[in-house]
């Protein structure tokens, strides 16, 4: 009896081996032996259930942290202004060249050659983009040419300053020593023009009424009678507003072109006042010129031409008609 094993587990022929030999007793479930399929099956259902909370919310904070360092390496940080300036300044004076060179330029008045139209000091804005597209000077617009040769001769040309220089290359501020002048259109290509006595100026024999621009006191022909005078194509014929005060074309007509300018040394009409404030205004073309009959010498040149075309279209329909009703 003493030998009889005790609590023996039922289906093994092992006994239970007593705690506190100095080994620690395994759990129950590790002392019992599995089938094959029950192992498999033990081992599907661990690898199947569900993590556990602290395994989840371990698993997130670190997908989480990566996130946010991979969006920290991508962002990017923004540059400093002072390192964009340099840039933007490059653009804006890149503009106002290009402004300057097509669009629109900035000149400074600098006699009374104009008055009371313009006063000396005033800055104007001269159109440069339309004659790119085939425009010409029209009658009564007030545009800047080059000298044409011989008109400036007398005028001394201040000598700008360095900034000054640069400032005018961009179009920033009006060129200093640029030889242009300032006039009145009076009459273009196939125009006659004359002027005598007190005046009015004529234009294709028209008067004009030019009391709304012509400096108060001055008569129209000034001091310099002149005319007629047929102003050649391609060419106009310019005056000053202040008639006593002004070496336009009345003046040069020893020169080439008898006081005329050619169309291609026009910059561009003078649309504006634009400094100072207080001066700001348009520079329309006053109404004189829009007088019925001042075009008449032009209109009839196309009229002249379509009937010469004309002439020899009618005989020859009349030959061909004539000759159909008469066979040979």
């Amino acid at each position: 009896m003493g030998d009889l094993a005790v609590g023996a587990r039922s289906g093994t022929g092992e006994p239970e081996e007593p705690a506190g030999r100095g080994e620690t007793s395994r759990p129950a479930t590790s002392s019992v032996h599995q089938s094959p399929a029950q192992s498999q099956a033990g081992a599907q259902a661990q690898r199947s259930a569900p993590a556990s909370p602290s395994d989840t919310s371990d698993a997130l904070d670190t997908s989480a942290g990566d996130e946010v360092s991979g969006g920290m390496k991508k962002a990017k940080k923004p540059r400093a202004f002072w390192k964009e300036l340099p840039i933007l300044i490059g653009i804006a004076l890149l503009l106002a060249l290009l402004i300057k060179t097509f669009l629109v330029q900035a000149f400074s008045i600098p006699s009374d050659s104009m008055q009371d139209t313009l006063q000396r000091g005033d800055r104007v804005l001269v159109d440069k983009l339309t004659p790119w597209f085939g425009s010409k000077p029209q009658r009564g617009e007030v545009v800047v040419f080059h000298d044409p040769g011989g008109w400036l001769n007398e005028t001394p040309t201040p000598e700008p300053n360095p900034v000054q220089k640069v400032l005018s290359f961009i179009g920033l501020m009006p060129s200093a020593e640029e030889k242009d002048l300032i006039k009145r259109v009076i009459a273009v290509g196939g125009d006659t023009v004359e002027c005598h006595g007190t005046g009015p100026v004529k234009v294709n024999g028209k008067a004009l009424k030019e009391d709304s621009y012509v400096f108060p006191g001055a008569t129209p022909c000034g001091d310099r009678a002149f005319g007629p005078i047929h102003v050649p194509k391609g060419r106009i014929w310019v005056m000053g507003d202040h008639r006593d005060d002004s070496l336009d074309s009345r003046y040069h007509q020893n020169l080439k072109g008898n006081g005329t300018v050619s169309e291609d040394e026009v910059v561009g009409r003078a649309f504006t006042i634009a400094w100072p404030i207080n001066r700001w205004a348009t520079l329309p073309v006053p109404d004189t010129f829009d007088q019925p009959g001042i075009n008449k010498a032009m209109a009839a040149a196309p009229a002249a031409l379509g009937l010469a075309g004309a002439v020899p279209l009618v005989m020859w329909r009349r030959r061909r008609l004539t000759g159909t009703r008469n066979p040979r």
